[in-house]
């Protein structure tokens, strides 16, 4: 599934006076091998129905959402998966859109608002952003793209063999610039075969794995510096190595890398910030901003209960984007509302990259969410 695009359909749902649910569920199994996520749906939606009065467009739109969405989870879940996003409004055109994930969604949870809740999703997908992985030895290498728990994309080369020669003198000498030419050509071929596949998938990091005396500084002298500079780990791994070992290896060298990047991306927003650069903190400074389209990257605590702000000061910023934003007559100053507004309206708005921070402390001084921006008015 092409998660970007899911997200984008979400995004774009009008604001109903339908209830709108949005079910995120666990689906691991438990220690004796069983799943227990429809059990918790299956209680929570009784108990949300009955909210609502009987005999009445919200009761039959919450009904009828409820209905499918048991009826999905008892014949639509996939082995494989670990993590399940729904989102159903029925009197919305029979609005349905559901997520299989192979990566766990920490906590069953359910949210009824106007519209789709996104930020745990958003949150989730940023945790396991695609990223390039590869592997080679002198006559073969494979080149993986990671995201969302699997291989996306695999693919594998295979050049020539060479042997070891025991001649000696001019001959020994002779075999082995043709060898020496033979493994040059496969690192060109290979580091070709990489630039086209993260050009292709969009990839900003790249993870290099092989023998690091032979082979990883012949490719690295056959990188441009564009992909030079998206390498973020190097690992030893044979050739052979099981895709799901790479995935896990590679998958610490990510996490690893994007700790140290988060921690420097919010000392730089903080630095902006203090010298009244291109930086703004705090939810109503950076609503606004986002409603300005001025947001380059909105750095964004990784939990809703990390946001801290003045309601009336929200309220505000809202009210004074209205115009604007005829969605705004809709919004609220609840925790989930505001969160669904900060993302989306780095989406629409300022087309802005969304990074979230895992370590709450990080924002924690600044109400758990910030912005670099592209410009000042």
């Amino acid at each position: 599934m092409a998660y970007e695009h899911f997200i984008e359909n979400l995004i774009a749902f009008s604001p109903q006076d339908l209830p709108v649910i949005s079910l995120y569920l666990n689906a691991q199994p438990d220690e004796r091998g069983r799943h227990n996520f429809d059990v918790f749906a299956r209680k929570q939606l009784t108990e949300r129905a009955k909210t609502y009065p009987p005999h009445t467009e919200e009761r039959k739109s919450f009904d009828e959402d409820a209905l499918r969405i048991s009826r999905y989870l008892e014949q639509e879940v996939a082995p494989p998966t670990q993590g399940i996003a729904i989102f159903a409004c029925a009197g919305a055109a029979d609005f349905f859109e559901a997520a299989q994930l192979e990566v766990p969604i920490a906590n069953n949870e359910i949210f009824v608002l106007d519209r789709p809740h996104l930020y745990p999703l958003v949150g989730l997908l940023d945790q396991h952003q695609r990223y390039a992985v590869l592997l080679a030895d002198t006559n073969t290498a494979r080149i993986f793209v990671f995201g969302v728990g699997k291989a996306l994309t695999v693919a594998q080369l295979q050049n020539v063999k060479t042997k070891r020669s025991h001649a000696g003198g001019w001959s020994q000498m002779r075999y082995q610039r043709h060898t020496e030419n033979y493994h040059l050509h496969h690192a060109k071929e290979v580091i070709e075969s990489l630039e086209r596949v993260v050009l292709g998938e969009q990839i900003d990091h790249i993870v290099l794995a092989g023998d690091q005396e032979t082979i990883i500084p012949l490719l690295r002298s056959q990188m441009p510096k564009e992909l030079e500079e998206k390498v973020i780990d190097v690992l030893s791994l044979p050739v052979n190595t099981p895709e799901h070992e790479i995935l896990e290896s590679s998958l610490v060298a990510y996490r690893k890398h994007d700790a140290i990047s988060d921690k420097e991306k919010v000392e730089h927003l903080l630095n902006e910030y203090r010298a009244v650069g291109l930086g703004v903190v705090g939810v109503p400074e950076t609503l606004a901003a986002l409603s300005n389209g001025q947001v380059e990257e909105l750095l964004i605590s990784h939990s809703v209960a990390n946001l801290k702000y003045q309601e009336d000061e929200v309220e505000q910023v809202l009210a004074a984007y209205a115009a604007a934003d005829s969605k705004s007559a809709k919004i609220t100053t609840e925790p989930p509302t505001v969160a669904n507004e900060l993302v989306s309206r780095a989406q629409q708005i300022s087309s802005a990259k969304i990074t979230f921070i895992e370590d709450a402390s990080l924002l924690e001084g600044v109400g758990g969410v910030g912005a670099l921006l592209r410009y000042r008015f």
